[in-house]
């Protein structure tokens, strides 16, 4: 059982009243047994999950992305309520996965385990543990050319997403699938309403899925999860990674390198690490609008959560699935938090398996429980501080532009003059090191202390007016906080949470598959500077992501993008700051261009979303004298695929 639980109140229920809810009459119930039990606290654990049934299938896709002239089969190990072979229809949640036998899953990096018949005997997570008692069947789905599935895989393409569409096709009477024995079987004991779940590259399969439309997909929840792998590899023609795509499927395939290596050099070619543009390789991989997957096809409802200092799959990813997701009305919710690459069971446990167990139950259960009745957003607005709010970006927020001053200074008038510097490629603790000072490789623009707190909430957008020496440059631009405070250290390697020894348990446990995972607390740090938030753009790209215009050297451009977006608080005290940089060697894989870039002062600025409260008051104190941090250290932003 789960260990401790502090729950909150849901509706009370009767357990026919939930009957009828998932489709099963008052008078059906009367003479069925077994049947789910439900009460204030939603769905009980009722059912056994040491004796619950373990079996795997392999359902047939539509694709044959391993060129052997047969179509991939699809591995599902399925762990369900010994009770659903008695009568008892359950729905299902899935975690489809390319990491089950190489990284693994989890803070602990758990892995698949299996007995002698081949039948897994240890899924990862607690998803199993917690919710097979509840009356949930949870299937573990190898993707696509991994683990035990046929098929090589190709980094988001086609191929990923459909092997997990063909899953819920099964799941609704409209694919194949063959037991152990290689025997046709069907799903006869679900009710084919499937939910799936995971994080990074599990949550960007459960977006993908989503985007086809599929139908008996009800609900998603994606964990820190890609919408566009273009934005996963790239930054409006910057360059965050090389042999990102072809790297990854290699780390997930296990099989010999032969078997795969003409899908390998597709992905390799496809990419295009020369250009970083745009083409139909990274079309196919955009859920958003894409040729596989589109948001307008949307229909499940769909439960996000999103670290606003994910550098790994960075939160710009959740902001346009979002956006996308609110214009076609669909029901949603999200988590958003100051962490890194943090799945929300390792930094708000409790909380977050009590609002899972009613989300699930609400969307696939159909029990009227008040999940949706709730504030569509949960936002940390520090250390371990939540609070709640009707939606994201905060929908009080304003654009207010501020422009950078000829005597370094950052305010709301335009000023004229020009500054100038180069892209020679630095870190983030150089660029960002005594910024009232002249720096070659960099421009620096600091406002005075600010007066009262400041919240940013949405994303910031940059604007310069530039003359270059050369055909293209890579601009960024940082959002700089000034000013000492204790933040969550999500450029560290642990992304902001330290593993402790200690454990505490969700759901029941069997010998060879306990629930019991090890706790995780927050890694707080005390610094006088902190970047929150990063934008970079290929000059060249300016007008498309697809066909680059080469700007004329020595010819006045403007030229306009996004920063990632944030919701953070400078506070009282502190100074907001535009620091302009060229390429940005934490960050990205590109090379500097060595290019001279002369900004055009009363052309340039950032315009930031401000949750502006007591506007009549001044932003800024009249203080100007500062010098600012020198010599600042800062971890290298932590790179992984999971």
């Amino acid at each position: 059982m789960r260990i401790p639980s502090h729950r909150r109140a849901l509706v009370s229920l009767a357990v026919t009243a939930a009957l009828a809810a998932a489709g099963m009459p008052a008078a059906a119930h009367a003479a069925q047994k077994p049947s789910i039990k439900v009460t204030a606290d939603g769905t009980q654990p009722v059912f056994s999950y040491q004796d619950a049934i373990r079996e795997y299938v392999r359902v047939q896709s539509t694709v044959d992305s391993d060129g052997d002239g047969k179509k991939d089969l699809i591995r599902v190990d399925i762990v369900r309520p010994r009770e659903s072979d008695r009568g008892l229809k359950v729905p299902v949640i899935m975690d489809e996965s390319p990491y089950y036998d190489n990284l693994g899953r989890g803070n602990e990096s758990e892995r698949k385990t299996y007995d002698a018949a081949g039948v897994q005997t240890k899924s990862p997570l607690y998803y199993d543990n917690y919710f097979v008692p509840r009356g949930y069947a949870v299937l573990n789905v190898d993707m696509d050319g991994t683990t035990k599935s046929d098929g090589c895989p190709t980094s988001g393409g086609a191929s990923d997403v459909l092997g997990g569409k063909a899953v819920v096709d099964w799941l609704n009477g409209r694919a194949t699938a063959y037991d152990a024995q290689g025997k046709r079987v069907k799903a006869s004991w679900t009710t084919g309403r499937t939910g799936m779940i995971g994080k990074s590259y599990d949550g960007t399969l459960a977006n993908g899925v989503a985007a086809t439309g599929v139908k008996g997909l009800e609900t998603i929840v994606p964990i820190s999860a890609i919408s566009s792998w273009y934005d996963y590899s790239r930054m409006s023609g910057t360059l965050f990674s090389r042999h990102q795509e072809d790297g990854l499927a290699d780390t997930v395939d296990t099989d010999p390198p032969a078997k795969c290596a003409a899908v390998q050099q597709e992905l390799l070619t496809g990419q295009d690490d020369t250009t970083g543009d745009y083409n139909a390789f990274w079309k196919e991989r955009d859920y958003r609008s894409g040729t596989i997957g589109d948001v307008s096809k949307v229909h499940a409802s769909v439960f996000a959560t999103q670290g606003l200092n994910d550098l790994n799959v960075k939160p710009n990813q959740f902001s346009t699935w979002w956006s996308g997701l609110a214009e076609q009305g669909v029901p949603r919710k999200v988590w958003l938090s100051q962490y890194g690459h943090v799945d929300p069971f390792d930094y708000r446990r409790d909380a977050w398996v009590d609002t899972l167990h009613q989300w699930f139950d609400h969307w696939l259960w159909r029990i009227p429980n008040d999940i949706m009745k709730k504030p569509r957003v949960d936002l940390e607005v520090g250390p371990d501080t939540w609070a709640t709010q009707s939606d994201w970006p905060a929908p009080q927020a304003e654009p207010v532009t501020l422009r950078p001053q000829a005597d370094g200074g950052l305010g709301l008038a335009a000023a004229r003059g020009t500054a100038t510097y180069t892209d020679t490629g630095q870190d983030e603790a150089t660029v960002v090191s005594d910024p009232t000072a002249a720096a070659p490789y960099r421009l620096a623009y600091t406002t005075p202390p600010l007066t009262r707190d400041t919240r940013v909430s949405g994303t910031p957008k940059v604007s310069l007016k530039v003359k270059l020496d050369k055909p293209t440059a890579n601009l960024g631009a940082l959002l700089v906080d000034y000013g000492t405070d204790t933040r969550v250290n999500y450029l560290d390697g642990r992304e902001g949470v330290k593993t402790l020894t200690t454990e505490d348990c969700n759901g029941e446990s069997t010998a060879l598959d306990d629930a019991c995972y090890k706790q995780v607390v927050t890694d707080t740090v005390t610094s006088d500077v902190n970047v929150v938030a990063r934008g970079y753009i290929d000059a060249q790209n300016r007008r498309s992501l697809s066909h680059p215009t080469p700007v004329e050297p020595g010819v006045a451009t403007p030229v306009r993008w996004d920063t990632l977006p944030q919701d953070y608080v400078f506070k009282a005290g502190h100074r907001l700051a535009l620091v302009l940089v060229g390429t940005d060697t934490d960050i990205q894989s590109d090379r500097a261009t060595g290019a001279r870039i002369s900004v055009d002062l009363a052309g340039s600025g950032i315009t930031l979303p401000v949750v502006t409260g007591r506007a009549a008051d001044p932003l800024f104190s009249t203080e100007r004298t500062w010098h600012g941090p020198s010599r600042v250290t800062l971890p290298k932003p932590h790179r992984s695929f999971r």
